[in-house]
């Protein structure tokens, strides 16, 4: 009889893994990855208004664009764990050998723009799209690598307290 009960409570972490699983989504933005500047400032009467600079406005809406095509379903509620991958360009001037290193992974971008720019930009863009706001992500993991081709992989998790 306990080799029963073994085998139902064994079942049902099974499940869970299952449920957990379901709910984890990857999606790809062929998009070179463009770091959060400081915002400009503009006079409006007797206040100021905040904005973005047109390079980090336009990579947004770019970004809002290819999210709508991708992911259709209303955007998701409750805590979240985020993965994210920024692959950059390589620069054209360097030795053939630290290009094949950069291209391996051996060489990470040590570089600005810091990780942290890109990860602000790229939720930021996503806010009502992928999430309802950014402030619902409680875990965050993200890295920066070169590639011949530039885009950002974003992994999703609801976390089912």
């Amino acid at each position: 009889m306990n080799g029963h009960n073994g085998g139902t409570a064994k079942l049902e972490n099974q499940r869970l893994v299952e449920l957990k699983n379901e709910v984890k989504m990857k999606i790809i933005f062929n998009i070179e990855p463009v770091e959060q500047a400081r915002p400009r400032a503009t006079r409006m009467g007797k206040g100021i208004r905040l904005y973005d600079p047109k390079k980090v406005s336009a990579y947004k809406k770019q970004l809002a664009m290819m999210c709508q095509f991708q992911y259709k379903k209303e955007p998701l509620t409750g805590p979240l764990i985020v993965s994210l991958k920024f692959y950059r360009h390589i620069q054209s001037s360097i030795s053939k050998k630290e290009r094949e290193l950069r291209i391996a992974g051996a060489h990470r971008p040590i570089v600005k723009p810091d990780t942290d720019n890109y990860i602000k930009s790229t939720l930021d863009g996503l806010n009502g799209l992928l999430w309802e706001d950014d402030n619902q992500i409680v875990k965050i993991v993200a890295e920066k690598y070169y590639s011949e081709h530039p885009r950002i992989e974003i992994e999703v998790e609801e976390l089912n307290e």
